[in-house]
């Protein structure tokens, strides 16, 4: 074999011995994971925002938005529910660039993954302490998905993994509601058998263990947009692109049929102003349609404090490193407009 072997990692039991979880946090996390099944089940009708930086690259600058969030969040948590988003775990396309904290706790120094471990566990758990937000993170290595499945909400299935198998196997033994990103090249044919493996039960490997998974009944969409064999954009949030995959699903025999809208990415060209104007009308949409009102439970929306994006090494506090994001102010105003409209 062509690996060098590193070190061996802290089994995913003992990093949440080192790391706990405090029994308050653990209650908080049990009432905000039955609000978010709720929603899903179609027994609450709030409105989900998946919301953050494209990374998570600095604690301070991330806990400094989830701090914001939480304030605005006060004031309008009876029509929307609010998760963060911590991602930690960025694919590439070429393999070259940041990978995420997971990869390099400080984006200027060289990979160390035990550290990121430790930097990720550290962050979630301040996050949760300081705001009582429980946050979601993309599931880019199934392995790893056991050292912080007890502070995840929601876990998204990008759209370079959805349709590899461990992802989905993986997903049908989870406790919370798994988003399944429509492919880069825009088959949604892809998107909803990945559904229905998640929502299926099996028997596979997992870690060192031959497991059986129940099935993930929050499996469901996420819609964020493709790319031609020309490298165009193609975007699906459109009305026409939601009820299209409203009767894909329908015609499956899948539980609690639900689609995310993700506003940045192909659907945006990257543009990240654009996502107010998708998210407005995502909304229209919704509230127009019989079906699009029941299926559409939310949006994904990249932003940070400070908009657009930046290279690594210049510092500029809370802005992203990696896809450009909404500003703060922006992000404040959206959402209070959500909240009054949807």
């Amino acid at each position: 074999m062509s690996f060098k072997f590193m070190e061996h990692l802290i089994s995913p039991d003992e990093f949440k011995k080192e790391f706990p979880l405090p029994e308050d946090i653990k209650r908080i996390k049990e009432i905000r994971d039955r609000e978010i099944a709720d929603i899903f089940e179609g027994k609450s009708d709030k409105f989900i925002l998946i919301i953050g930086p494209c990374s998570a690259d600095n604690e301070e600058a991330v806990c400094d938005y989830i701090h914001r969030l939480a304030r605005v969040y006060e004031e309008v948590k009876d029509r929307v529910f609010i998760i963060p988003r911590i991602y930690t775990n960025k694919p590439r396309t070429t393999g070259e660039g940041y990978k995420g904290m997971l990869h390099q706790p400080d984006p200027e120094q060289k990979p160390n993954l035990i550290e990121g471990l430790r930097a990720i566990r550290h962050m979630h758990l301040r996050a949760l302490q300081d705001t009582k937000l429980t946050a979601a993170d993309e599931m880019l290595y199934p392995d790893n998905t056991e050292y912080f499945s007890d502070v995840l909400s929601y876990i998204a299935v990008g759209a370079r993994s959805v349709e590899n198998q461990q992802h989905r196997l993986v997903a049908s033994g989870l406790d919370v509601p798994v988003g399944m990103k429509n492919p880069t090249g825009g088959d949604l044919s892809v998107m909803v058998n990945s559904i229905t493996a998640a929502q299926s039960g099996h028997t596979f490997i997992y870690g060192n263990d031959e497991v059986h998974s129940s099935g993930n009944p929050y499996a469901h969409a996420i819609l964020r947009g493709a790319t031609n064999k020309n490298g165009i954009n193609i975007p699906n949030y459109h009305f026409e692109d939601m009820i299209r995959t409203y009767n894909m699903i329908a015609a499956k025999d899948i539980k609690n049929p639900s689609v995310i809208i993700d506003t940045n990415h192909s659907n945006s060209g990257k543009k990240y102003i654009e996502q107010i104007r998708i998210a407005k009308e995502v909304i229209h949409n919704k509230k127009i349609s019989p079906e699009l009102h029941s299926f559409v439970k939310g949006l994904m929306i990249e932003s940070y404090i400070e908009p657009g994006s930046q290279k690594v090494g210049e510092h500029v506090y809370g802005k992203s490193i990696t896809d450009p994001c909404l500003g703060w102010k922006d992000t404040e105003d959206l959402i209070k407009y959500i909240a009054e409209t949807v």
